[in-house]
């Protein structure tokens, strides 16, 4: 397997990052902590430099295994689940952006708080189709880019639907897309699931293998707080992935 650390190509309030300021200083330092690769928060590529992005991660002979597209609900409020019909065509709208962008790099596309959150005052089926319905408008769009995208299941305290692994399978049924795919996150496992090896075990046909046990040969990232600073806690994380014995 390989090692990833998320990093946010403009700064951003969001707290679980290790590198959000200098994005060419941070990839050099994710490179030179030995990782395979970045993987790249993005609130919108149209206000990037898109060149200057490929070059800098050639440059430091990275790779790019997925896209996080968060930041434009967190910063935005963009999202499939807003009662809003607006606001889902400006989320897919950003999604089909960050899809492009992902295709320099052949990364997944991660769909995780862009879903948003089903408000009081919306019937809970109806959101879920809203969102059914962007994702498979993002699909469709992504196949022809060749680009996959990946369902993350968000804990309760973040998104009202979607919590688990299963949840997060049974979506994807729904919406009926090859390319879609499923992205476990162990930070909101460790809230929902009753056991997160299981919850793996149980959802192999969409995490592609369970890591070691059945070989996985792809990424692991890891998404965390800058504490106690930014460059303690990626050198730590590089450690920690190296004992894991993931290569």
């Amino acid at each position: 397997m390989k090692k990833s650390i998320v990093v946010s190509i403009q700064p951003t309030k969001f707290s679980a990052l290790a590198f959000k300021e200098d994005f060419e200083k941070s990839i050099k330092k994710v490179a030179d902590l030995g990782f395979d690769g970045a993987e790249l928060a993005v609130r919108n590529p149209k206000d990037l430099k898109v060149e200057d992005v490929i070059k800098i991660i050639k440059e430091n002979d990275l790779e790019v295994p997925a896209i996080g597209t968060g930041q434009a609900y967190g910063e935005e409020g963009l999202c499939f689940s807003d009662p809003d019909e607006v606001i889902r065509k400006m989320a897919v709208e950003r999604i089909k952006d960050q899809i492009v962008f992902a295709s320099h790099f052949d990364a997944q596309v991660i769909i995780g708080l862009i879903r948003g959150i089903i408000v009081e005052s919306v019937n809970k089926t109806e959101a879920e189709e809203w969102t059914i319905d962007c994702l498979r408008k993002c699909t469709e769009f992504a196949k022809e880019y060749d680009i996959g995208l990946t369902l993350e299941p968000v804990n309760r305290y973040e998104s009202n639907f979607i919590n688990t692994l299963n949840e997060g399978i049974e979506f994807i049924k729904r919406v009926g897309a090859s390319n879609l795919g499923i992205l476990a996150d162990t930070f909101h496992m460790n809230i929902e699931e009753v056991s997160i090896y299981d919850s793996i075990i149980q959802a192999n046909k969409k995490v592609i293998e369970t890591l070691k046990k059945i070989d996985y040969q792809g990424y692991i990232s890891a998404e965390i707080l800058p504490l106690p600073d930014p460059d303690s806690c990626a050198r730590l994380t590089a450690k920690t992935l190296d004992k894991l014995n993931i290569n």
